[in-house]
């Protein structure tokens, strides 16, 4: 297929000529910008020449060797075999077809970490466009471009997903938890979090200028999870409306101690979980980041009180009500629930990578069961929106239906 040239364009994404293509990259995050990202020429390879090369030297494509990303176009019974031999390398491994006319038996289970198609509404695994007048070349730059930002990240994100999906749903949360405490030491995440805390501190000097205003009467007192028994039926409500519930210890320890107590009583039949105000959850609290002593501490906290494992103690009984922006975690644990309903303005996003980390509250363990390896590994390695409509059609929400912050649903 010959080199694609992605560059970055903030007009949006247009031809500019045989064999190239302009896109915006789109792996923007909390204070990481697309225009930050700089895009290198991106080889979609044929197999062949893939193979030559892989044979050749089978460390050619990693994080510490600059070339974190294997693209490779999917045709021929070697598109297949390149999948097989790269699916144990770290590097993240893309399968290209501009359309599934004439696909090789077994490309869909070789291994390969994305598969992207020009074709619109594609059957799993794959992944079409996105946005009208978009191609195959739009994901494949915001990929590139993520991997390029961050490849410690973006192979440690692939090589997490490919051993996980084929594991015991809890031990692949402790399995996310070690990776992204691992993480938590590397450089990536020190540089993000480092201009993070700086821009903090330039919004906090010039607030200190600013007149200042009075917090609302009774809110930094109230529970960050409301616990309300209603007949057989136990809501969970995500109660810091002020930060779009951004996941805090508060709240963190308050739905864990929920699902636990779920999980112990047998005379709750249903399991209600939404959102006060105008997002059911934001992620987490980026206030918080960093805050605890080492990764290893890390990882003893997030896996003794953990949301998912808590969860998961009643996840059979758990609905989920989704709404407004839904980013992280906000995705994440409505993923483990038996029904997930979404409003049809609500809009879903994993943006960890772009942070130097992985998903951190059982992302690759729920949102894999969902949607499967690759189409999960798209919308980490992207950081991309997804809207409800398409969430319901990949499988990641069960229905769509009007969802409000400051009233109970309709159930």
């Amino acid at each position: 297929m010959g080199a694609v040239d992605v560059r970055q364009d903030q007009a949006g994404a247009h031809p500019t000529g045989r064999g190239s293509t302009t896109i915006v990259p789109g792996v923007a995050a909390p204070d990481v910008a697309a225009a930050d990202v700089a895009v290198p020429e991106i080889d979609v390879l044929e197999p062949e020449e893939a193979l030559l090369l892989l044979r050749a030297d089978p460390e050619m494509f990693a994080a510490h060797t600059g070339r974190p990303l294997l693209a490779v176009r999917a045709h021929g019974p070697l598109a297949v075999e390149v999948g097989e031999l790269a699916r144990w390398l770290p590097c993240v491994l893309v399968g290209v077809a501009p359309d599934l006319a004439d696909l090789p038996p077994g490309i869909e289970s070789a291994g390969y970490d994305v598969l992207l198609t020009g074709e619109a509404t594609p059957p799993a695994p794959w992944v079409g466009p996105l946005r009208p007048g978009d191609g195959f070349t739009a994901a494949l730059g915001a990929i590139a471009a993520m991997t390029r930002a961050v490849p410690g990240a973006c192979v440690a994100f692939t090589q997490l997903v490919r051993y996980s999906a084929g594991i015991d749903v809890r031990d692949a949360v402790i399995a996310e938890s070690f990776t992204y405490s691992t993480l938590q030491g590397g450089p990536e995440f020190a540089a993000w979090l480092a201009g993070h805390r700086a821009a903090r501190e330039r919004r906090e000097a010039g607030a200190a200028t600013a007149p200042v205003r009075a917090e609302p009467i009774g809110q930094p007192t109230e529970p960050a999870v409301l616990v309300e028994r209603d007949g057989d039926e136990l809501w969970v409500v995500l109660n810091r409306p002020r930060v779009h519930n951004a996941v805090s210890r508060d709240l963190r320890d308050g739905l864990a101690t929920a699902f636990a107590l779920a999980g112990a009583d047998p005379t709750v039949a249903e399991v209600r979980l939404r959102g006060a105000g105008r997002s059911f959850c934001s992620g987490g609290d980026l206030t918080e980041f960093g805050s605890l002593p080492d990764p290893a501490r890390a990882h003893a906290v997030r896996t003794t009180r953990s949301i998912p494992l808590s969860l998961l103690r009643c996840a059979r009984r758990v609905t989920a009500y989704m709404h407004g922006t839904c980013v992280g975690a906000g995705v994440e644990v409505p993923a483990f629930a038996r029904r997930v309903i979404a409003d049809p303005a609500t809009t879903l996003r994993l943006p960890e990578l772009a942070m130097g980390l992985v998903p951190g509250a059982g992302g690759t363990s729920s949102v894999v069961r969902r949607v499967g390896r690759e189409r999960a590994a798209f919308l980490s390695l992207t950081g991309w929106p997804l809207d409800a409509a398409t969430a319901a059609n990949w499988g990641l929400v069960d229905e769509v239906r009007p969802v409000r912050g400051d009233a109970r649903p309709p159930v």
